[in-house]
């Protein structure tokens, strides 16, 4: 007999059903990943972690670290920056800038944000690097990627030019879309705008090429790119009632294809899962037997809401388990955390939740720990004639 036992107690708050169905989802993307960043749940991964040729993309580092910059001091958005010869060496999607000219930094962020500007993405690049240059830039790029988080992020360039070893993958690119809404929200509206003409030089291409924003889905942000290399992708985030996603898909076949996977992802991620609160702050989970303390027990409950991101096909019972050691030694006191509540759900990350004792339970006196000593005695003498 051992006097202390891991204790794995069935407990039911709610019971999932159809699991499999609720979570089944098949992409044609070459690579998704999908993030309900209200709860923090990882709901789709494919080829997730496998550096890609992110296309226009990667311009969302150029801008995270230019609102950085803002936010930082070292720019200002009314400030002007000048547009170098290399910028205009790029062609496709383009601000229309011209060599020589200053630009406001207000402008070439629209720009970057709405318009996808190749050139745009340079002169920022440039003005922000230590050398003067867009591959310092990109150095730098790659070294904050890391700070981060972004493991599977190299940078050759500001905007996602085709270039040997210019890759991230589709979760880094949900960390830095998940950072720039966090970071910068009253930076974030611009990716939701859908027009800008830049001193009337762009009427026939001021439109915002992201596809979800129009779809009456909650969408309002962030980026499309392609590139024959990588396909067509999308970083995508759309917000309704307290939930927000984000989601990057990328490797799809064309400009169709990608809008149709992004209106996909969205009804999918909102219509088959649901918020629900599965236990209130205060309630009783478990017992837990107290050794040599004023009590023989203790309640262990949750010190907070908790509050699960789950299918929304249930029924009205979940398996969970209670873990803990048995029995948990005096003095405890209130809030103490003495074990957890483990709930597995099927295809979506194991929830650990805190259990935390209800009340102080003080160290027994003579006569508690008298009667201890006692029951030890007796295990050990059970123990002993079960052995012979």
């Amino acid at each position: 007999m051992t006097l202390m036992n891991r204790i794995l107690t069935a407990v039911t708050l709610i019971v999932l059903a159809s699991l499999a169905e609720a979570q089944s989802f098949e992409t044609k993307a070459r690579a998704a990943y999908v993030y309900d960043m209200t709860t923090g749940v990882t709901l789709l991964e494919k080829q997730a972690d496998v550096p890609l040729p992110p296309a226009s993309m990667s311009k969302l580092m150029t801008i995270y670290m230019t609102f950085e910059a803002i936010a930082n001091g070292r720019l200002t958005v009314n400030d002007e920056l000048s547009v170098s010869q290399h910028a205009m060496d790029y062609t496709g999607s383009s601000m229309f800038l011209r060599a020589g000219e200053r630009v406001r930094v207000e402008d070439l962020i629209r720009g970057v944000i709405i318009l996808s500007g190749n050139d745009a993405s340079a002169v920022l690049a440039e003005n922000l690097s230590p050398d003067g240059t867009e591959a310092g830039f990109a150095r730098m790029m790659t070294e904050r990627a890391r700070q981060l988080g972004m493991s599977h992020s190299t940078f050759q360039n500001s905007n996602g030019w085709p270039a040997i070893g210019h890759e991230m993958s589709v979760r880094d690119l949900g960390i830095l879309a998940t950072h720039i809404i966090q970071d910068y929200p009253s930076f974030y509206p611009i990716f939701a705008e859908q027009e800008f003409e830049f001193d009337g030089r762009v009427p026939a291409n001021s439109q915002n090429r992201n596809p979800i924003l129009s779809l009456g889905l909650g969408a309002d942000g962030l980026k499309t790119g392609h590139t024959t290399e990588a396909g067509y992708g999308l970083v995508g985030s759309a917000k309704q009632g307290d939930r927000r996603i984000v989601f990057v898909i990328t490797g799809l076949a064309s400009a169709e294809e990608r809008a149709e996977e992004g209106e996909r992802i969205l009804n999918w991620a909102f219509r088959q899962f649901t918020q629900k609160k599965v236990a209130s702050a205060g309630t009783l989970i478990a017992q837990a037997d107290v050794w040599q303390g004023d009590a023989e027990t203790v309640g262990l409950t949750v010190a907070e809401d908790v509050n699960l991101l789950l299918p929304i096909m249930l029924q009205d019972n979940v398996p969970a388990r209670v873990e803990f050691q048995s029995p948990v030694t005096a003095p405890i006191t209130a809030g103490q955390q003495l074990g957890e509540l483990v709930i597995d759900l099927t295809d979506l990350p194991t929830v650990r939740i805190p259990l935390v004792a209800d009340a102080d339970v003080a160290q027994g006196g003579f006569g508690t720990r008298i009667k201890t000593a006692a029951t030890v005695l007796l295990s050990k003498i059970a123990d002993k004639d079960s052995q012979e």
